[in-house]
């Protein structure tokens, strides 16, 4: 049960990687293709899916480092194994809902979801600040 939190990072940074996917695909379905030269300037003209996609990859990303400390910091702090297993467990499956949502143009569940995930995160950080 200890390597749970572990586990929990290594998932968060996966999800990061997942829609990213889904960006790759869109960006080679446009007029000439993956344009490996500017890649920026052709996400920016992406659309719907692809739009999407990339608005999960972005707030994945914005997500990652307050929970990976979160995890961390909780992991040094406090005694409670349980709480923060749970705690991870939680946050990797808000996030991943957060991503099908975003996925499937679903805002209101998305936007739950996230809140969900920031919960996560504070209760992460207040259980590395009272120990």
């Amino acid at each position: 049960m200890i390597y749970v939190p572990y586990c929990a990072i290594l998932a968060a940074f996966l999800l990061i990687y997942i829609p990213r996917q889904v960006v790759s695909a869109e960006m080679k379905k446009q007029e000439g293709g993956y344009n490996n030269n500017e890649p920026r300037v052709q996400q920016a003209r992406l659309e719907g899916l692809g739009r999407r996609a990339m608005g999960a990859h972005n707030n994945a990303f914005e997500a990652f480092a307050p929970f990976a400390a979160g995890v961390l910091a909780a992991m040094q702090r406090s005694p409670q194994r349980t709480v923060i297993v749970a705690t991870c467990i939680a946050f990797v499956v808000a996030r991943t809902i957060y991503m099908v949502a975003y996925l499937a143009d679903r805002a209101n569940l998305r936007s739950g979801m996230w809140g969900l995930g920031m919960l996560a995160i504070a209760t992460l950080m207040t259980l590395a600040i009272i120990g």
